[in-house]
């Protein structure tokens, strides 16, 4: 009888292994998109040293290719410049708005034929609406009107979000102020 038993267990469970690998190979509904646990739509404004403004810089150059300098961004696309900030975050597009938090990081620009850069940064909040960091990195073709990175970590109340952030340039003023638009949408929230 025990033998029995056996059998039969184990051609149930021989039985559901083949239905779960053949709906595994050939899935009989489409994967629906994710709506996202959280939106938040930022600003961060980036007012980069030129050797003028140090009164109200909040990044400055700190690594250059050979034939740039640390004051003014290099030619070619400025290749090779590696930048850190200590940017504002508004609410609005507002440079004079009260900053929620700060955006610290960096960015290199890594490519000579066109402008491109990868970002490496936290937004750091300090307002009482919202408390702890969120943590993005990835590439940004600055030249395209929306770009996404990924939202890999945060700490409080975004502890351990994932997600995408939709970065648009949204002002420029030659190479010293650029204002990103961040759209942030978190697919994971604790």
């Amino acid at each position: 009888m025990a033998s029995k038993c056996s059998i039969l267990l184990l051609l149930i469970v021989d039985l559901l292994l083949q239905l779960s690998a053949s709906s595994a190979l050939h899935p009989s509904s489409k994967i629906l998109p994710r709506k996202p646990c959280r939106n938040l739509v930022f600003y961060f404004h980036d007012i980069i040293y030129n050797g003028k403004n140090s009164h109200n810089a909040t990044s400055a150059i700190v690594g250059t290719p050979k034939w740039g300098n640390k004051t003014i961004l290099a030619g070619q696309n400025h290749f090779g410049d590696l930048v850190v900030f200590d940017d504002p975050i508004t609410l609005d597009n507002n440079l004079h708005s009260t900053p929620v938090g700060r955006a610290q990081g960096l960015y290199v620009y890594d490519k000579k034929e066109i402008f491109t850069a990868w970002l490496g940064f936290s937004f750091v909040f300090n307002s009482t609406s919202h408390s702890g960091s969120i943590n993005f990195a990835g590439a940004d073709p600055l030249m395209n009107k929306t770009r996404d990175i990924s939202v890999i970590g945060g700490t409080g109340d975004f502890f351990m979000a994932r997600g995408i952030a939709t970065l648009m340039t949204d002002a420029f003023e030659g190479e010293v102020y650029f204002r990103l638009r961040v759209d942030i949408n978190l697919y994971e929230c604790w």
